[in-house]
């Protein structure tokens, strides 16, 4: 019998195409990326009361507040005049403030003209370039709770590019955000190569953010300046995924109404 469920260990399964990219690791030995997200993915543990999707997705709004990552904002303006408008973009600091900034969320300051001056550097440090959901921000639970490992050592950078009028940014511009919105990141990893010449650059999206991410890979192509890209909960087919989600009252009650609510309050701004 198994009772694997007791302690909450989940059945993972992969999902491939016949054909994977081949790898040659550092000891010299060749492997593909099939096998080696297979061999690198750690058992997945979860509370066996929290039995569904759903259950999960409620439980992150009650839980505890997560893991405490500080940041330093800095406002990007576009270079594209298409694409007028302002975002920012959120470095995690290893510096800790006390000081609370109404206008920022929580654990956030702002960098000053001379701390910004000199933030290049010719460290090759792995820097994690990270796009969140749909009307979310630096602030997430989920976001943070993956970078925390990353930049507890100090040997990686990262940074969060939030959606215009996200994370309590001034909208300065009509020019919002949407799925095809690739201006502000095309924009970012393209000053990270400039600014940080020497360090890998990757980048990590999650739902909406995914998708984002997903469309800049495909526009960027050969010439993407990225290593590589994890995407997450990436709703690929937005039309099927919005009316998948009327379906059912959970879907139309529940999670449209709260998407559409955050989407309203952007938009009233």
């Amino acid at each position: 019998m198994d009772l694997s469920w007791l302690i909450g260990q989940a059945r993972v399964s992969f999902h491939h195409g016949e054909r994977t990219h081949p790898l040659v690791l550092k000891s010299g030995s060749k492997t593909n990326l099939a096998e080696l997200i297979k061999e690198t993915t750690p058992p997945c543990y979860l509370n066996p009361f929290l039995f569904n999707g759903h259950l999960q997705t409620f439980w992150t709004a009650y839980k505890n507040a997560g893991p405490p990552i500080s940041y330093k904002r800095q406002i990007f303006s576009a270079e594209d005049a298409r694409f007028a408008g302002t975002y920012a973009v959120d470095f995690v600091s290893s510096a800790r403030s006390d000081v609370i900034d109404e206008t920022l969320p929580p654990r956030t300051t702002r960098y000053t003209a001379d701390e910004f001056a000199n933030i290049a550097s010719d460290d090759s440090k792995p820097m994690l370039i990270t796009l969140h959901g749909l009307s979310g921000g630096s602030h997430e639970i989920y976001l943070r709770h993956v970078l925390a490992p990353l930049v507890a050592d100090g040997e990686w950078e990262a940074l969060v590019v939030n959606s215009r009028g996200c994370a309590m940014s001034e909208i300065t511009t009509p020019i919002l955000y949407n799925a095809r919105a690739t201006w502000d990141v095309r924009q970012t990893v393209k000053w990270c190569r400039e600014t940080f010449p020497n360090r890998p650059l990757f980048a990590i999206g999650y739902s909406l953010g995914a998708n984002i991410l997903t469309n800049y890979l495909g526009e960027e192509g050969d010439q993407c300046l990225l290593q590589a890209a994890v995407i997450c909960s990436n709703p690929w087919n937005l039309e099927i995924s919005s009316k998948s989600l009327l379906r059912t009252w959970l879907g139309k009650e529940v999670y449209s109404k709260t998407m559409a609510n955050s989407m309203k309050k952007l938009f009233e701004r």
